[in-house]
């Protein structure tokens, strides 16, 4: 009876243990440094985006005495058509982007808005007067990023916005499910000395404030799965239980079985 009971209490312990707890599962919970009622403000002035190989530009001429120019220059148009199904203006390998009537112009390296100068004062140069105001824009056409590990949907996503941060993004790309670490997220992100892994932890109020909270294009993000995952046990405290009583029946069995031999 002594043996029983042990193997019970033993069972009781693994359910208990083997249970995924809410703390590891909830996001932005309470900040241990900033007050509940206070005034939360997401640092939304980031360094600036450099652009980079894959990245996808809208650029638009407005009110331009060229028509024939401001149809080129148009929101619709653009050759490139990402793997993700963003269209625009593609950086190429080499680091350049390919205009009509402009040409091929270097645009690695360069923040939107100094790409935006540059065409400005090509197209000044080539059609216009230095005087002219030009209405130019250059934009990113939107944010492709990976996703991987235990998440709801792997593979290349896409959004079609300028801006999104990490749990948008994870959101937007199915999500991730209760088997997924959200303590220890990392995002693998390019820069021009080579690649960089961040690790964030989603449950704490506080990312707000990290400078990776706001994903670039071409980030990969990284979802780890739990233990209670490798294990295979249960994600709740019934399917744990259920495992548990289950296994606990089978030895219990055998035990009486062996005891009466």
């Amino acid at each position: 009876m002594r043996r029983l009971t042990f193997v019970w209490m033993i069972g009781l312990l693994l359910a208990i243990s083997s249970c995924i707890p809410l703390n590891k599962i909830t996001y932005l919970q309470e900040s241990k440094s900033v007050a509940v009622d206070s005034l939360m403000m997401a640092r939304r002035l980031q360094p600036p985006y450099r652009l980079q190989v894959n990245d996808v530009l809208n650029i638009s001429l407005y009110q331009s005495a060229d028509e024939r120019l401001t149809k080129l220059f148009s929101p619709a148009s653009g050759e490139s058509v990402s793997g993700a199904g963003v269209n625009g203006y593609g950086i190429d390998i080499r680091g350049d982007i390919r205009l009509p009537e402009i040409g091929t112009v270097k645009a690695i390296g360069l923040t939107t808005d100094e790409l935006q100068e540059k065409l400005k004062q090509i197209l000044l140069e080539k059609y216009f007067k230095q005087e002219e105001e030009l209405f130019l824009t250059v934009k990113l056409a939107g944010i492709s990023y990976t996703m991987v590990g235990e998440v709801g949907g792997t593979g290349i996503q896409s959004v079609q916005r300028e801006q999104i941060n990490i749990i948008e993004a994870i959101a937007a790309g199915g999500g991730v499910p209760v088997t997924g670490d959200l303590t220890a997220v990392k995002i693998v992100r390019n820069y021009p000395d080579g690649v960089k892994v961040h690790e964030l932890d989603l449950t704490n109020l506080d990312i707000v404030y990290s400078p990776y909270y706001y994903i670039q294009p071409n980030d990969m993000i990284v979802v780890d799965p739990l233990p209670q995952k490798v294990t295979g046990v249960g994600t709740t405290a019934i399917s744990t239980f259920g495992t548990i009583v289950s296994v606990l029946g089978t030895i219990v069995t055998s035990v009486l079985l062996f005891t009466r031999l």
